[in-house]
């Protein structure tokens, strides 16, 4: 009697083939096999289901009753073999997928609402749920499964986890738009002068990486108002004459706020698409990195054209 823990499935492969050919000769012909293999096979599936299954005549083999009666089931299990191992198909139009990302304030507002807006548009039965990206543990919650992208700074970036170069920023100076400096542009010493606002996003932190700049050039600045995000800025530097350093996408084209190049270096930052190797090569999350990748390249396109231009692609996990 067969025993299905040790019944090859190569075996069935070759039930199928000589009930569909009736011929040792053309099932192995089929099966890219020579005729003896298949006549081995065909001995311990003997052996196996404990008949015959096929008898021999002039024109080939005919199929006992117990063989015919195999047939359906075993096209059945087949499909259902294949059906395992084939990859899966993905179609944005009818897909019912539910992407999980995590990113910071700055994200959501230069990538993940464009973002959106073309996930809408393909994928119109999609779902987006966003949350709040904690730098410190994102390689402990995507092992966990909590979510599925997060859209962070390079340096801040496991390096177990896969990375997608979205695109490169660099800090401005931002001020109302009636600032008395609104003009510009503004001196070192002039920008030393001003009040300062910073966005801390640990919160209550008074230093970012325009002080440590400053620093470098023996100057310091007056931080005089600390916020934990970068959506607070525009209502906070329209209600006074505080700058802030910032990314230039963050406010670029806000309503009552001007942006000024800065007075001195303050080196920018690379934002990527990090995701974990459990869904590297899930066809409907290469799809959402795809379309993001394109969402985050026509941003590039738009960028100023002293900007450095980004260069993204995927990659494994750097070592």
């Amino acid at each position: 009697m067969a025993d299905i823990r040790t019944l090859d499935l190569n075996l069935l492969r070759a039930l199928d083939a000589l009930l569909d050919e009736r011929s040792v000769t053309r099932a192995a012909a089929r099966l890219g096999l020579t005729q003896p293999a298949v006549s081995g096979a065909l001995a311990r599936l003997r052996e196996a289901f404990g008949d015959p299954l096929f008898v021999r005549t002039q024109r080939g083999v005919l199929p006992t009753p117990r063989a015919q009666a195999l047939a359906g089931p075993l096209r059945r299990l087949l499909a259902d073999a294949e059906a395992l191992v084939r990859p899966a198909e993905f179609d944005p139009a009818t897909a019912e997928m539910l992407l999980r990302l995590a990113a910071t304030d700055y994200a959501e507002r230069t990538l993940v609402a464009p973002f959106l807006a073309a996930l809408r548009a393909e994928a119109p039965r999609a779902r987006l749920a966003v949350r709040p990206l904690e730098e410190a543990h994102v390689l402990a919650q995507m092992e966990r499964g909590d979510f599925d992208l997060a859209l962070m700074r390079l340096e801040a970036a496991p390096p177990a986890l896969y990375a997608l170069r979205l695109l490169d920023e660099r800090y401005v100076c931002a001020l109302r738009a009636d600032h008395p400096d609104a003009a510009g542009p503004l001196s070192l010493d002039r920008f030393c002068a001003l009040d300062h606002a910073l966005v801390s996003l640990a919160g209550g932190g008074f230093r970012g990486p325009t002080d440590t700049a400053l620093a470098a050039l023996g100057r310091r600045r007056r931080v005089a108002v600390s916020v934990p995000s970068f959506l607070a800025l525009p209502a906070l530097l329209r209600a006074s004459d505080l700058v802030a350093a910032v990314p230039e996408r963050l406010l670029r084209g806000v309503s009552g706020v001007a942006l000024l190049p800065l007075p001195l270096d303050v080196p920018g930052f690379t934002m990527i698409a990090a995701w974990h190797e459990r869904t590297h090569h899930d066809p409907a999350h290469r799809w959402a990195r795809t379309l993001l990748a394109a969402v985050a390249a026509r941003s590039a396109a738009q960028a100023e054209p002293r900007m450095s231009r980004p260069a993204w692609r995927s990659g494994r996990p750097r070592p």
